[in-house]
């Protein structure tokens, strides 16, 4: 079965898809109809339902489908105003399957690379770190086996980068990686303080997302928001660890501040310059990936693809 990326007009499909949300029902010239957001592990496309005149029985099924579940859909590939739609037209054309009748790794992407091995480069790179307190901070972080856990297979964003499981320590890496390459370039700095502090930066994220057949934020996510989120993981985590007090605070910048100015989030700018270098890192990596996947999904044959955060990127 193709995926939702490699749809094109005309296409008659024959999936099964998850559901991120729907609309509310509503006339239209021939009956009612309403509208679904369907997603699988490649993307996502908006389906439209033409129902009869016959308010009941579209109610019927419109009530019958929530957020998150899986419906199977015998639809048409369209195209309004330049952009992809299913559309179907009889109501026994889409079904709502059990959880026996679908696999949940269908629907949510996961990461290219296998998460022991990530974990494992992960490891490697804690215990690198030589400074007695900033061991015990990783120590206290890490031995927590419900906080390794949620490390190892949450996304790392909703939509924009590494939006798949094992996201998180995906870009983790990443951002360790980068710092460690520029720390070959500035090596006044703090080689420990910047290791732990990329390690950590968004360890907030072990609580933003909730995994099942969708990617969604959490309530806390929502109202609270992951930097914050962050800070309190790491303060209940080291507010009884004999440390210094300065380091406490630091490790706590190093994590309000990653976003790296006050409009992206970040309570306090970098004050520092590991702190500094770590919010470039976090964002080098965020932005690259974000646009490499794009290109990577890009479906024209127009030398360049428009993305609404950069522009116009030049494809050839």
């Amino acid at each position: 079965m193709k995926k939702i990326i490699d749809f094109e007009v005309f296409d008659t499909v024959d999936g099964n898809f998850a559901v991120k949300f729907k609309k509310p029902l509503k006339k239209y010239s021939k009956g009612f109809m309403f509208e679904l957001r369907l997603g699988d592990s490649s993307g996502e496309i908006m389906l439209k339902v033409w129902g009869p005149d016959d308010e009941d029985s579209v109610k019927k099924v419109y009530d019958s489908i929530s957020a998150d579940d899986v419906v199977h859909v015998l639809g048409e590939v369209s195209e309004y105003r330049d952009v992809k739609e299913l559309a179907l037209n009889d109501l026994s054309d889409i079904r709502v399957l059990s959880p026996v009748e679908y696999v949940k790794g269908d629907f949510v992407k996961e990461s290219e690379r296998e998460i022991e091995e990530m974990f494992s480069e992960l490891e490697g790179f804690i215990s690198s770190v030589k400074d007695p307190e900033l061991i015990k901070v990783l120590g206290v972080l890490f031995s927590d086996e419900e906080l390794v856990k949620a490390f190892k297979y949450s996304p790392a964003a909703l939509y924009k980068h590494h939006a798949w499981i094992g996201g998180l320590l995906e870009h983790t890496l990443s951002v360790v990686g980068i710092c460690e390459n520029a720390l070959k370039i500035y090596p006044g700095l703090d080689r420990d303080l910047v290791i732990t502090g990329a390690l950590i930066h968004d360890i907030g994220k072990t609580r933003e997302f909730s995994v099942t057949t969708n990617i969604k934020p959490t309530l806390e996510s929502r109202l609270v928001g992951h930097v914050v989120m962050g800070v309190e993981i790491l303060h209940n985590k080291i507010v009884d660890l004999d440390i210094s007090d300065n380091l406490k605070v630091k490790l706590k910048h190093i994590v309000e501040s990653h976003h790296g100015k006050l409009e992206w989030g970040s309570p306090k700018t970098p004050a520092f310059p590991e702190a500094l270098l770590i919010h470039h890192a976090d964002y080098l990596d965020a932005n690259l990936t974000y646009i490499t996947e794009r290109v990577k999904g890009a479906k024209t044959d127009d030398d360049f693809t428009y993305l609404k955060d950069f522009g116009s990127i030049y494809l050839k």
